[in-house]
């Protein structure tokens, strides 16, 4: 017992695009109590080189050499921060050589990738957990709890908003990358209201635009959606990567409501409004680290034995949905949700406080908002 106090587990990040430069890699800054950072992959010979001298790293790859890394690093835990549709190769290969995975979402783009992702995890005796920050954030669980407890009396409505505007050639605009608004930043938006209710959806309508312009040749520049939940709920959100900058989301109940403005981002300040008998009070916390919880929480699940939350059961009830968004906006009809059953939702368990960090100079990985 003695020794897992000071245990710290060997971990990798694979892909050293803008997410994992200017949050993934600090984050380890605020995870050293149990996770070490010691080999970063990628197909970018200088990024490997600078980042893998800035942090200290043992070792570095390329994307062929993943297997070797793991290998002769003695890695137990890797962050997959590759785009979209290459988190299940990258998932099952890491799964193969032994070590668990902590996937960024979307956790893939369909959901037989996501099955397939947690079936190599299961198969390879290794953990799988995807990389849902919120799930840990003090402003967003906050909010949780004071839907269960009744403070806005009964939710009845979910509304939510996500949008900014994407670089051109940003991978977020390449569908072969599992690229557009709906996988980008429309999943913040599901996940939250299948949290907010704790429950999950019946049915979905959707509307998309695409090709509005070049950057959206192949892509969703918008997808609006409104989800169906037991109890005659309705959440509705628009995700666009062609508006200003949004991040927002409010639940509305028979009492009052909970509005979080920014509710989405990781770089400032998140702030909670709460209205009740017409009276609004805010809350505003300071600027914290969302990553490294997610680092400390996956390396005490590998030092303890315990099984990680969120799981690719919490990755694949969002693509599920996702999928059926899909569906309906290109038939234009409303889609039956084939739920994922989920005993276990976020809560004040998970929280975990870091201080936050300060942005980094990236390399060759340029911010994908204009």
């Amino acid at each position: 017992m003695e020794a897992n106090k000071t245990r710290k587990v060997r971990w990798a990040v694979v892909g050293l695009g803008n997410i994992a430069q200017v949050a993934v890699l600090p984050a380890f800054e605020h995870a050293k109590e149990n996770a070490k950072l010691v080999a970063l992959v990628s197909s970018d010979h200088e990024k490997r080189d600078k980042l893998g001298k800035k942090y200290a790293v043992e070792a570095t790859g390329t994307y062929d050499e993943l297997e070797s890394v793991i290998e002769e690093a003695g890695i137990e835990a890797v962050y997959v921060a590759v785009p979209n549709s290459l988190h299940r190769e990258m998932t099952e290969r890491v799964a193969r050589a032994g070590a668990n995975v902590l996937c960024e979402k979307p956790m893939a783009t369909t959901s037989q990738d996501c099955e397939a992702m947690i079936e190599a995890c299961e198969d390879a005796g290794v953990k799988l957990m995807i990389a849902y920050r919120l799930h840990f954030e003090a402003a967003n669980l906050d909010a949780i709890e004071r839907v269960k407890r009744g403070d806005i009396g009964e939710p009845r409505i979910f509304t939510s908003v996500f949008t900014h505007q994407v670089r051109e050639g940003d991978i977020r605009t390449r569908a072969d990358l599992g690229g557009g608004a709906l996988f980008d930043m429309g999943i913040y938006c599901v996940n939250a209201a299948r949290y907010v209710f704790q429950a999950e959806p019946l049915s979905v309508v959707a509307m998309q635009t695409v090709g509005t312009e070049e950057r959206f040749r192949h892509v969703d520049e918008m997808t609006s959606v409104v989800m169906r939940f037991p109890g005659d709920r309705i959440a509705q959100f628009t995700a666009s990567q062609g508006a200003s900058s949004v991040s927002e989301f409010r639940v509305i109940g028979t009492k009052g409501d909970v509005e979080l403005d920014p509710a989405f981002g990781y770089a400032g300040r998140i702030e909670e409004l709460v209205t009740k008998d017409e009276k609004t009070r805010t809350y505003r916390g300071p600027k914290k680290d969302q990553f490294a919880p997610e680092i400390v929480h996956f390396s005490n699940c590998i030092i303890d034995g315990s099984t990680p939350e969120p799981s690719g059961l919490e990755g694949l009830a969002d693509v599920r949905i996702i999928e059926a968004i899909i569906r309906s906006a290109a038939t234009r009809e409303v889609v039956h949700v084939e739920s994922v059953e989920r005993r276990s939702r976020p809560s004040r368990r998970l929280e975990m406080r870091k201080p936050g960090v300060r942005e980094p100079k990236t390399i060759h990985a340029p911010s994908p908002s204009k």
